[in-house]
């Protein structure tokens, strides 16, 4: 797409983007850390064929603040967040945009989750330094993985805003397709609120420190890779990568500790690479003795993290906690509200709905056989949130097992939160069967939901 294609909103961001970095000393600061960590990213947002996340726009006002004064800063901030706003709403009206921030948020969140581990691993090391030199250092790396989680954080929050968005518009152009007035529209689907700037703490490295970049050609795989799905900036790794690096600008920039940590990425929410088969899960399995202690041992744990500031390690704690058994979410539940930790609670549960399907409707049922109804269908809602090619094998995967009950469920969930537009995509790895199963749950909603299926399935071409 040329400069003269763009829409007009893009264009004006990205012109924008260039005035702000025109005043900033772009061999200082955030400003040297994205030129040095990704300069393609950066010439592809500078001449609109991509739009920054939120983060990197509010690191460039904190350079500005550097240079100018806050009071500058904050002003311009006001404009910065009016344009980006506008801009998005214009890139995410491009055609295949849901599809696209899906597979965003699917690598997003493998970065978040890495940065945990990282700053785990990080605060281990940190509490067996055998010097004053080797602490120092490492907390200069507990800095960046710090801001690298952040970050992730603060991505995902701006995607899923995004998707929520695109999916209100397509119901409300849904409805006005099949004649149902519009003058109340639902709301859309809760997500949370779009990222903010990241505050100049104690914590944040200093830009300064920055660690040098990595030739890419050191991680580049023997094979030639394969095509990237999406964007290439700011989520598209390739494909055939192992693992993520989390950048301060793009996840697919490299940095100084990916040689030695690559690793594959673990869930269903990553199209399971490599995983192994987990095995099915007993509904009726009950918390024994040794449930119950486990579950005080985590909790103390996680309260002793929080009270003295570990948040990376007590969301790697959560996020281990995660793959527990079924039985111990109820047992969970109750131990974590009890102990002030609903927050963690919340945490939890979005970690669960990253679990293998299987395991994630295990889970669901156990809540639900426990009275937590909420949070059965709150994981299932947040499970669905994945590509739909990754949906319609896992259903397959369930349904060969012979394991319906799983299918079913997964899929009942889907056609109801997703638009018929996606859900039908679920239905590629295999048409002859995925079709039928995806019609009778739409059938289970509505039968408008489904007749606008059927529809969707038709149009591209999955269906006569």
């Amino acid at each position: 797409m040329t400069v003269d294609q763009l829409p007009g909103r893009v264009r004006e961001f990205a012109s924008y983007l260039n005035g702000l970095l025109a005043r900033l000393d772009q061999g200082a600061g955030w400003c040297a850390v994205f030129w040095q960590r990704d300069p393609d990213g950066m010439q592809a947002c500078l001449g609109g064929r991509e739009l920054p996340p939120w983060d990197v726009v509010a690191a460039l006002l904190q350079d500005l603040a550097t240079g100018y004064g806050p009071e500058t800063a904050a002003r311009e901030a006001e404009q910065a967040r009016r344009l980006h706003a506008d801009a998005l709403t214009a890139y995410d009206a491009r055609p295949g945009a849901r599809e696209d921030l899906s597979d965003r948020l699917d690598v997003t969140l493998r970065e978040q989750r890495y940065a945990a581990e990282r700053l785990a691993q990080l605060g281990r090391a940190l509490d067996s330094a055998h010097s004053r030199e080797e602490a120092e250092a490492l907390h200069v790396d507990l800095a960046w993985a710090r801001d690298d989680h952040e970050r992730a954080t603060a991505r995902c929050a701006e995607l899923r805003t995004r998707m929520a968005r695109l999916r209100h518009r397509a119901e409300l152009a849904g409805r006005l397709r099949g004649g149902t007035p519009a003058a109340a529209p639902r709301p859309a689907p809760a997500a949370a609120p779009a990222a903010t700037p990241v505050p100049a703490p104690v914590s944040t490295p200093d830009p300064a420190a920055a660690p040098a970049p990595v030739s890419d050609s050191v991680h580049a795989p023997a094979k030639q890779r394969k095509r990237r799905r999406g964007s290439a900036r700011f989520a598209g790794m390739a494909e055939d990568e192992a693992a993520p690096t989390v950048v301060p600008l793009t996840p697919e920039a490299t940095g100084p500790e990916s040689a030695t940590a690559r690793r594959t990425p673990r869930g269903a929410r990553f199209a399971g690479a490599a995983e192994v088969p987990v095995p099915a899960e007993p509904v009726a399995a009950q918390p024994d003795e040794e449930a119950g202690r486990a579950v005080a041992a985590a909790v103390q744990r996680l309260e002793r993290l929080r009270a003295e500031g570990r948040t990376g390690e007590a969301h790697a704690l959560l996020a281990e906690v995660a793959h527990w058994s079924a039985a111990r979410f109820p047992l969970l539940a109750d131990a974590l509200q009890r102990s002030g930790l609903g927050a963690d609670w919340a945490t939890l549960l979005w970690e669960t709905a990253s679990l293998p399907p299987a395991r994630l409707v295990a889970a669901a049922d156990a809540l639900t056989a426990a009275g937590r109804t909420h949070d059965g269908r709150q994981i299932l809602r947040q499970g669905v949130a994945r590509p739909a090619t990754e949906i319609g094998e896992a259903v397959l995967a369930l349904d060969t097992e012979g394991r319906h009950r799983e299918a079913r469920a997964l899929l009942d969930t889907y056609v109801q939160v997703r638009t018929p537009e996606e859900a039908a995509h679920s239905a590629e790895p295999d048409p002859r069967r995925l079709v039928p199963l995806l019609l009778r749950s739409a059938q289970s909603v509505s039968d408008q939901r489904h007749w606008d299926l059927l529809h969707a399935l038709r149009v591209a071409g999955l269906a006569s």
